[in-house]
């Protein structure tokens, strides 16, 4: 690991304030350490705002402040979080084990960075840690990787579980910067690969996440699953995030959809969406509108398993939560 120094941060506008080239800070570091010992991340300097006083989770009229730093135990434990938004929570638990929870922090989880076996080992070209040496994955070992929203610069996915949650329920994620204040949507808050595959998110140099915001539950019957190669502690080939409202007629008068393990983004599945809006809640309705989405799909060789799997959680997912 290379040398770096440490400083903690007394208050995010000295955090901030102190931001400079080779700087990064550092929460729970469950995903940041494991980086630096493996030569990815090789910061000059760490300033540590996992002590921040953003750890508290509260409401705000019909709202929940989440703070940047409540650890993942915390908010999936949450009598609040577990009442109002059991999706989230279901998501949270699914994300890794118990040990890495109790330390993993809420703006930690959004950054992390892939799991892309070409993205951690420095010994191979990649475009997230050097722009233009290529995408070997796309040649190689793509098979947990995107078919959805994919370069020909990246085919990496994004890990988190809980930004899929998050997307699925139109949260929004407050930052201070350099810039100021500001509050950016999920989702949105990451980026598709494009050209510039280094950059996973819409943050500045500079930026610190303090709080997510969560709007009021959305009506309507909520769920999240998850398909893994085992039962515990890995990382989505597909997940879903799914709310879905259907009134007396038994047409469809909301829903939303996120899925998670298939792009660089977690992905909101709008064509889908749209699909099913006024329509009949059948299975039949879920299927035409899960095609309709993954028609966009761009699996590769080893990965077009996914488009199926996807398919079918996406049916079988809204069938559990149709009256």
């Amino acid at each position: 690991m290379k040398p770096f120094e440490y400083a903690r941060a007394a208050g995010t506008a000295e955090a901030v304030r102190d931001f400079a080239p080779g700087t990064m800070y550092l929460g729970g570091g469950t995903n940041l350490v494991d980086l630096m010992r493996l030569g990815v991340a090789e910061p000059e300097r760490l300033v540590d705002v996992s002590r921040l006083p953003l750890d508290a989770i509260e409401e705000t009229g019909d709202r929940v402040r989440v703070g940047a730093t409540v650890r993942n135990t915390d908010l999936a434990a949450d009598p609040l979080i577990r009442a109002r938004y059991p999706m989230l929570a279901r998501a949270v638990l699914t994300g890794a084990s118990g040990q890495v929870r109790n330390v993993a922090t809420v703006a930690g989880n959004l950054l992390q960075r892939t799991r892309c076996a070409y993205f951690q080992d420095i010994t191979r070209p990649c475009n997230k840690r050097r722009p233009g040496s290529g995408c070997p994955a796309i040649e190689g070992d793509h098979a947990g990787l995107a078919i959805l929203g994919a370069s020909d610069a990246c085919v990496a996915t994004h890990p988190s579980d809980m930004a899929v949650a998050l997307a699925a329920l139109d949260a929004q994620v407050h930052v201070t910067g350099p810039g100021g204040d500001r509050i950016i949507p999920m989702p949105g808050l990451h980026r598709l690969p494009g050209e510039e595959p280094e950059r996973d998110t819409v943050l500045e140099p500079g930026d610190l996440i303090t709080a997510v915001e969560l709007p009021p539950p959305p009506p309507g019957a909520s769920h999240y699953r998850k398909v893994r190669e085992r039962a515990s502690f890995a990382f989505a080939l597909v997940s879903i995030a799914a709310v879905l409202d259907v009134g007396a007629d038994g047409k469809v008068a909301g829903c939303r959809i996120a899925l998670g393990g298939v792009a660089h983004v977690p992905w909101r599945a709008e064509r889908a969406e749209q699909a099913l809006i006024g329509g009949p809640a059948t299975g039949e309705a879920f299927l035409q509108a899960a095609e309709a989405e993954l028609e966009q799909a761009a699996p590769l060789p080893r990965n077009a398993f996914k488009a199926p799997l996807a398919r079918n959680l996406i049916v079988a997912t809204l069938e559990g939560l149709a009256p």
